[in-house]
């Protein structure tokens, strides 16, 4: 049964081990209905949790070089790619890496892409400082990231997302015990100059994904309070 918040109502579903495309189907289902509900009522705002299969999904600003393997590679590897509608470049998803998914009727809290993003980054960040992580922004680009000992910057955490008369799609995925091997057959996100790095990298031991999500989900049930919506 989906947990939900008393005030902006937040369901919170679980999906397991989904397919790609399967969850992509589900979210332009959820989107549609919540722009339909619009209409009459306030909807509910969903958050998916799930892991997928490995896949590489391109979103609107991808560029064919970035990926840089050709379909035999990624078929040996049992990889598909995916086209997809949201915005930023090439990414891969794949087991031990935790995507969430978030259907949001932004009329119930700002007028603001950037700040929605900035909240999704904050979250992501407050889950990570229960590990002992300390993860940040980086200025102009999107997710986040972390500051290694030689001042080289990771990425933890990718973000691309969709809106759609303020109701919003797609969301972020955050490496947990994620195989780091599948990002070389790309350029993650576009950006040449930097790495990509997990929970498990870091602390040099694997953490379940369901504490992780267990986490998180505890500041969705608690989102009025963070400070970045007061």
């Amino acid at each position: 049964m989906p947990i939900s918040t008393p005030k902006k109502r937040i369901l919170i579903k679980d999906l397991g081990y989904i397919r790609y495309d399967r969850a992509l189907v589900l979210q332009q289902k959820l989107l549609y209905e919540r722009i339909q509900q619009k209409k009459k009522r306030t909807p509910e705002n969903y958050v998916l949790f799930c892991e997928h299969p490995p896949v590489y999904t391109m979103g609107s600003k991808t560029k064919k070089h970035h990926l840089l393997v050709s379909d035999q590679v990624l078929k040996r590897q049992k990889a598909v790619l995916c086209q997809t509608n949201r915005g930023g470049d090439i990414t891969y998803h794949g087991p031990g890496q935790l995507v969430v998914y978030f259907i949001w009727d932004l009329d119930q809290f700002f007028h603001d892409i950037h700040r929605y993003i900035r909240l999704l980054e904050n979250i992501v960040i407050q889950t990570l400082t229960f590990f002992g992580i300390e993860a940040t922004t980086f200025k102009g680009l999107t997710g986040v990231w972390i500051q290694g000992k030689t001042d080289e910057w990771e990425k933890i955490c990718a973000i691309g997302i969709r809106a759609s008369r303020w109701v919003t799609m797609h969301g972020l995925a955050l490496n947990v015990n994620t195989d780091m091997q599948y990002f070389k057959n790309i350029i993650p996100c576009g950006i040449q100059d930097k790495k990509v790095t997990s929970i498990k990298k870091i602390l040099q031991k694997q953490i379940a994904v369901s504490l992780v999500k267990k986490k998180m989900s505890n500041f969705f049930l608690e989102i009025e309070t963070l400070p970045i919506l007061r």
